[in-house]
């Protein structure tokens, strides 16, 4: 099962080679939701995995990004004791563009809506 994340990158860590041919890399993003309101952050850390672990350098600390990950569990036994561990393991990254910074200066559209054939603006040039 798929889910997906929109918010903040806040941190990017390090690649870990786990063994000779595992390695991971974690990132955090921020959430932020306004409920009734009142402003929830939450820190979520993700991990990628292999050949994923470079899609993080094609973002950059503070762009908002939408995360595209699964949910893993798994169960851990040592000396009789059970511990149970969850990843969230991201397999896309995307990075959102921010609208301050889209290129588009929209103060300089005017409405379709407004223009007319019959303003002063108007030149009458086609051939038909």
């Amino acid at each position: 099962m798929s889910y997906e994340l929109t918010g903040k990158m806040l941190a990017k860590y390090d690649t870990v080679q786990r063994t000779e041919s595992f390695k991971t890399r974690e990132f955090v993003i921020e959430k932020t939701d306004d409920i009734n309101g009142r402003v929830i952050t939450n820190y979520v850390k993700f991990q990628c995995v292999q050949d994923r672990t470079g899609m993080v350098d094609k973002v950059d600390i503070g762009q908002d990004v939408k995360v595209y990950f699964n949910i893993k569990g798994s169960k851990w036994e040592k000396e009789g004791r059970v511990n149970y561990i969850t990843n969230l393991d991201a397999w896309r990254l995307e990075p959102l563009l921010n609208p301050a910074n889209s290129g588009t200066n929209n103060d300089y559209l005017e409405p379709l809506d407004t223009f007319s054939g019959n303003s002063g603006d108007a030149v009458d040039d086609l051939p038909f």
